[in-house]
């Protein structure tokens, strides 16, 4: 990934207000995510939604050697890790959907993904999803100036192994800012004291990738999508954090995801 850039408080601001974006926009797509919506559709509200924001997504047109992503919305279904291309799956009961979005706004980047529920759902998922998310506060609570990154990968690993769950290994947090990927990358396993030391101002995205079985994955056919090997599903939760001297600085936030759901189910039980 290469040089660590370290951002200024004006910067981070600016990139305060790509995540709150980011935020929002996922906000509006989990209002919409129920039975019968294909995931393309969820894809089309995204990017209306963060256009008539006057921003840009940011993972349409990004390039993997000859592959481009043409979307605005990574979405993945149960057994699909990450990078999930959406297309005219319909979602059903008991499905689990991870989406992930980006902006770019003001030059600077937001990043942030979250798990969602379709109807009802195991007892076992719940808990993947409840713990993933868990793992997620647990890493940004040691991302602090003069902490290692090897502080934030050990905190999730600890906490998820306790459970059982595969770690996904294959793919990282990263640094974020004027590029949506940037150094250091931020794992989810590792060892206390290990990796580079943190500074004030280092903005990175951590994003634990918790599989309930194995933590071998593989890379669909499409290129894009990882699913896990065993075919059991799979959770996503992340954070855009800034270092700061005590305690990070959380620039996404799920309040707004998390205030539609609660409004979904009072809706529901109302009925």
């Amino acid at each position: 990934m290469g040089k660590i850039y370290l951002k200024t408080d004006e910067e981070i601001e600016l990139i305060r207000e790509s995540c709150l974006l980011v935020s929002k926009t996922i906000a509006e797509v989990g209002k919409n995510i129920r039975e019968g919506v294909s995931t393309i559709a969820l894809d089309k509200i995204a990017e209306e939604f963060i256009r008539d924001n006057g921003a840009t997504p940011a993972f349409k047109g990004y390039r993997k050697e000859r592959l481009v992503f043409d979307y605005t919305l990574c979405v993945s279904v149960n057994e699909q890790v990450v990078h999930g291309v959406p297309n005219n799956y319909v979602l059903k009961n008991s499905d689990i959907v991870s989406v992930d979005c980006g902006v770019l706004k003001n030059g600077f980047y937001g990043d942030s993904a979250y798990t969602f529920s379709v109807g009802e759902i195991s007892e076992e998922v719940k808990q993947l999803l409840k713990v993933t998310k868990e793992s997620l506060y647990k890493g940004i609570e040691n991302a602090v100036a003069g902490k290692r990154v090897g502080d934030i990968s050990s905190a999730v690993e600890e906490h998820v192994s306790k459970y059982g769950y595969g770690i996904v290994r294959e793919l990282v947090g990263h640094g974020i800012g004027r590029s949506l990927h940037e150094a250091p990358e931020v794992p989810n396993y590792g060892k206390r004291g290990s990796g580079i030391k943190m500074e004030e101002g280092l903005v990175i995205a951590i994003e634990p990738m918790i599989n309930l079985g194995r933590r071998d994955v593989k890379t669909e056919r499409d290129g894009w999508t990882v699913s896990t090997i065993d075919k059991k599903p799979s959770a996503h939760f992340e954070h855009t954090v800034a270092v700061k001297k005590n305690k990070a600085e959380v620039l996404t936030t799920f309040e707004f995801i998390e205030k539609e759901i609660k409004t979904k189910i009072e809706t529901v039980t109302n009925e």
